[in-house]
């Protein structure tokens, strides 16, 4: 089952205390994932909505090119990448677990590349979601 964003049918930009709010026990996770990805030099950050029906996520990018959407759900967030061609193949190649491997096999394929959703409901699921990153900025 697909766990929707806490920000559908919010029609502005969430505050950080209502993000924080909804995240619950994860908030800390997210602020790590950030942090992180900050310190891999994606510093660019804004919060984008499609639309009331989807709610808000987070847009983070290096150098201009999106990397990672960060969707915040109720105690959860969702973490969604496009991977080009070469970043699937080094995927495939740099360790990700059985679990993810079916992923991304099973990931939808879009003209900018394939589609990868994760939820994130720990710290311990921030292992995958940095290696897609990765993947991500070097290719």
């Amino acid at each position: 089952m697909d766990i929707p964003n806490a920000f559908l049918g919010v029609a502005g930009q969430p505050a950080q205390e209502a993000v924080a709010a909804a995240l619950g026990s994860t908030a800390e996770v997210w602020e790590q994932l950030v942090q992180w990805l900050a310190q891999q030099g994606v510093t660019g950050q804004e919060w984008k909505s499609s639309g009331r029906k989807y709610g808000w996520s987070l847009r983070l990018q290096f150098k201009k090119r999106n990397i990672v959407y960060l969707a915040p759900c109720k105690d959860c967030f969702r973490v969604a990448l496009v991977l080009g061609e070469r970043a699937v193949e080094a995927a495939r190649n740099c360790g990700l677990s059985k679990s993810a491997m079916q992923l991304l096999d099973e990931a939808p394929r879009y003209a900018e590349g394939t589609g990868v959703r994760l939820m994130v409901n720990s710290a311990k699921d921030l292992a995958t979601v940095k290696k897609l990153a990765l993947v991500k900025i070097v290719n």
